[in-house]
């Protein structure tokens, strides 16, 4: 099978919630083909097992350049502070959102804050990065692209999941329509929507789920039957799927929810 070989030599690319998961892969994937990578998180050391070195400094060490900037996504003053960022290397050229926050609840049992948090993070944090990254690439009259971090949830209900789902929800027509509004100007927007990744961004079967996929664990009937290649994906599945939305060879594709589950989906 062949694999794939991105680009992006002096362009620069923020990833927001690039510390540690899908986010980390994205940024050192990013940092492999040759980008300037603004690494935007409200904490800078890694969550991910067995990781220690800090994402900047893991792309600097690729021989690529990475700046870590503190960033809270739901503030709209902070998400301004990593464009600007990205200015100083000249413009942003690719803005992935990908920052994101989970909290677990059933209509009947989720708390008003917990549903006001994931909005703010997800689907603000979605409006503010797309927004800021399009007018920045406007303003210098040089389009990029936008990709979005969605989820299976953005169109698939799931059991307590409500406030989660919904804002997934909102990240898809987030994409579509800013898609629809930017498509004369050359800005693509587009969106990857993973499956069940072995990350540490939610609590109860993320650490199951690492050990699944990793082999070290039998992953059990009950969490891996709906996926039909049979195990869970690693953040580095995801993370060349929003290179390739993010490359010249999508040149022709906006508003695109790209599914990157092993086949839950289909199911």
């Amino acid at each position: 099978m062949g694999t794939a070989n991105f680009d992006f030599d002096e362009e620069v690319v923020i990833v927001t919630g690039g510390s540690s998961g899908i986010g980390r892969a994205t940024a050192l994937e990013f940092g492999r083909a040759g980008a300037t990578v603004i690494v935007a998180d409200v904490r800078r050391d890694p969550k991910d097992l067995g990781e220690d070195l800090p994402t900047d400094e893991a792309i600097a060490d690729l021989g690529a350049t990475a700046e870590y900037v503190e960033t809270d996504v739901s503030d709209p003053d902070e998400v301004a502070s990593v464009v600007e960022a990205a200015r100083e290397y000249g413009g942003v050229d690719v803005m992935v959102n990908n920052a994101g926050l989970y909290r677990g609840g059933s209509v009947t049992d989720l708390s008003v804050d917990d549903l006001n948090a994931m909005l703010g993070v997800n689907v603000r944090g979605v409006f503010l990065g797309t927004k800021l990254a399009a007018n920045d690439m406007l303003e210098r009259d040089d389009p990029g692209a936008v990709v979005n971090t969605a989820s299976i949830s953005s169109s698939f209900a799931q059991h307590a999941q409500i406030g989660y789902d919904a804002t997934k929800g909102a990240v898809r027509m987030l994409t579509r329509t800013a898609a629809l509004e930017l498509g004369d100007t050359g800005v693509r927007v587009n969106a990857v929507a993973p499956g069940q990744i072995a990350t540490e961004f939610s609590d109860g079967w993320t650490e199951e789920a690492q050990e699944a996929a990793a082999g070290e664990a039998d992953p059990g009937e009950a969490f891996l039957k709906s996926i039909p290649m049979g195990r869970a994906g690693f953040p580095e599945d995801v993370a060349p799927a929003v290179c390739y939305l993010a490359s010249d060879a999508a040149g022709y594709t906006t508003g695109e929810l790209l599914h990157v589950d092993g086949g839950w989906s289909v199911c």
